[in-house]
């Protein structure tokens, strides 16, 4: 399966979110009451779509049934702006029932349909074991990994700086809100 950079980028922050959410300081599973929390703050978060999306689609966690895969899997290799409309996608991704009442507010903002895709984007690749989402790269992309171009920022193109730029900026709002930074 090929994943678009768009996806790669997010995948990881994703899983560090769910993580986050995970234990609470003393080593317990507080995982249900605090997305059950992150749910009730969704009028809040709509303001966060775009900024940080992966801070807004845990909101879904556990949320999707993925009857077609192939489909998913093909919206994974599609960068952010060349995502389908969310109705095309529903033969193929069912909402748990509590999912989809979100969902409906949701699609009610500019940008609603475009976070559901991204969610359920973000939580089909949650579910996968890295190895198994691995990116194809291009020839290009392997020549720069050799050299070591891809660590030094110096190569990334306009959409990797987009995205890092998005990152920063979701971060220096949620440390705005007395949150610590994700570093």
């Amino acid at each position: 399966m090929r994943t678009s950079s768009f996806f790669d980028q997010l995948r990881s922050a994703y899983a560090a979110e769910i993580d986050d959410m995970t234990f609470d300081s003393e080593g317990k599973n507080v995982l249900r009451h605090r997305l059950a929390a992150r749910r009730k703050e969704l009028p809040f978060l709509h303001q966060m779509m775009e900024l940080s999306p992966e801070m807004v689609s845990v909101v879904f966690h556990q949320g999707f049934r993925f009857k077609n895969p192939a489909l998913i899997e093909h919206v994974l290799g599609l960068e952010s702006d060349e995502f389908p409309a969310w109705d095309t996608l529903s033969d193929a991704i069912v909402l748990e029932p509590w999912a989809q009442q979100l969902a409906d507010e949701l699609c009610k903002e500019p940008m609603g349909e475009w976070l559901l895709t991204v969610a359920a984007g973000l939580e089909y690749l949650f579910a996968k074991p890295e190895g198994a989402s691995a990116k194809d790269h291009s020839e290009d992309d392997e020549e720069n990994a050799e050299k070591g171009e891809k660590g030094d920022h110096g190569g990334e193109d306009e959409e990797e700086k987009d995205a890092r730029a998005r990152e920063e900026a979701g971060q220096d709002w949620m440390v705005e809100q007395g949150f610590d930074r994700k570093d």
